[in-house]
């Protein structure tokens, strides 16, 4: 990273494709400074490496927010020592209470400063904030289609309530305790299995059980038949289903199910796994 030329600063949680318009202009000795303000739930701690080859140097909002602009450079060129390009996106703000902007930093950097446009989709300007709001009322494909990327919890396996595989289908449950988790609901999903290059179509819920336990549940039946996960499991989230629901027997759930099996297995049919 002491080799880097170039460097993107910002928060880039969800790593989206307004991030990735960024990243662009960085060139082969480029690196991405992360400003860590602890509301990172798309892409949080270490999870944006997935989305770029760049290396990342992680800093927290609370050791570097009191700096003056001045102090804020120095500290990048001491980390940076060859830097001569810093890349931004057009609302970006640094220094003591976000009193700077990227028109102090063309001043008081010697280098080059490359100001990036607001990045739109179908006339939409992309967000992370906007991408929460759509994973919070389950538009699964437009998250997806500002992310670049299918929207992805990854998370430790953990017991389900025991009844699953006895009486309804086998999953496979995860906590993932740091992701913003999305709508209540079924969804058509891809599943990583441990550390498998293969992703295995899956039907997945996210929410209460309201109809057995009523306990919290993350979890996904894998439909191309039942595998073994012994640690881990990411599930990405293709298309919403249906909202979750109350039945008033294990029969109707048993129903639901089924029907939830075939509409997931349709979405997901053509898709290159």
């Amino acid at each position: 990273m002491k080799n880097s030329t170039a460097i993107a600063i910002g928060g880039f949680d969800g790593m989206h494709i307004g991030h990735q318009q960024l990243f662009k202009t960085l060139g082969k000795d480029g690196a991405i400074v992360v400003i860590e303000t602890g509301y990172a739930n798309l892409t949080p701690k270490r999870e944006r490496e997935h989305f770029s080859h760049y290396p990342i140097l992680y800093l927290e909002l609370d050791d570097i927010r009191h700096l003056s602009g001045e102090e804020f450079m120095t500290f990048l060129k001491g980390k940076f020592p060859n830097l001569k390009k810093i890349v931004v996106g057009y609302d970006f703000h640094f220094g003591k209470n976000r009193k700077y902007s990227s028109e102090d930093l063309k001043n008081i950097f010697d280098g080059e400063v490359e100001v990036i446009k607001e990045v739109a989709f179908h006339g939409d300007s992309v967000h992370s904030h906007k991408i929460r709001a759509k994973l919070q009322i389950g538009d699964i494909k437009g998250a997806n289609a500002f992310l670049g990327h299918n929207y992805t919890l990854k998370g430790g396996v953990v017991s389900g309530q025991g009844i699953g595989k006895k009486e309804l289908v086998a999953t496979i449950n995860i906590e993932a305790k740091e992701y913003l988790v999305p709508k209540e609901g079924v969804y058509a999903t891809l599943t990583r299995i441990d550390d498998e290059e293969h992703l295995h179509p899956s039907v997945s819920f996210v929410g209460h059980r309201v109809t057995t336990d009523g306990s919290f549940a993350i979890e996904s039946h894998i439909l191309d038949g039942e595998v073994l996960c012994k640690d881990k499991a990411a599930i990405s989230f293709v298309s919403f289903i249906r909202d979750n629901k109350k039945f008033n027997s294990m029969d109707e759930l048993k129903m639901a199910i089924k029907k939830d099996i075939s509409i997931a297995s349709k979405e997901l049919k053509f898709l290159q796994l």
